[in-house]
């Protein structure tokens, strides 16, 4: 079992017994997420530590659309559970790049794939990722990717 995975087990324990609800829910539906994923296709099997962070990641994605989602509706109780649920989730995320740090690094995968334009933002995509491991949303590197190759 992944040491992430048991982390959040824990963790819920923990929470639970400080009958905390909205941090206890959070990591329930994150187990929940990880077990779904773990028993998704043909054969049930286990999820490394890198795959339980990309599961958080999609989920923290979820919490953060749906916060954008009721707040623009109207709806701030709606929003401020979802942002609630969003910060739990952050803890077990690695710290999110600024904007110059994710540049620099884009900049210098991008230089090494060898894209050179629009045509290779694929290859350009991949080496980006690659860098980047995890540590900004993929909207955030594709518009960098692109503003690289572009000028």
């Amino acid at each position: 079992m992944s040491t992430l995975k048991e982390q959040l087990k824990s963790d819920l324990t923990t929470a639970m017994r400080a009958r905390d609800q909205v941090r206890a829910g959070s990591i329930r539906m994150a187990l929940t997420a990880v077990t779904n994923e773990e028993v998704a296709g043909k054969e049930h099997r286990e999820l490394s530590d890198d795959d339980v962070l990309k599961v958080l990641t999609k989920e923290a994605k979820k919490r953060r659309e749906a916060a954008e989602a009721y707040t623009g509706a109207g709806r701030t109780e709606l929003a401020a559970k979802e942002e609630a649920e969003l910060a739990v989730l952050e803890t077990y995320l690695p710290q999110q790049l600024g904007d110059d740090e994710l540049e620099a690094i884009i900049r210098e995968a991008v230089a090494a794939s060898g894209a050179t334009g629009m045509p290779q933002m694929g290859l350009a995509m991949k080496a980006a990722n690659t860098a980047v491991a995890g540590r900004a949303e993929g909207g955030r590197v594709a518009a960098v990717v692109r503003r690289v190759l572009a000028g």
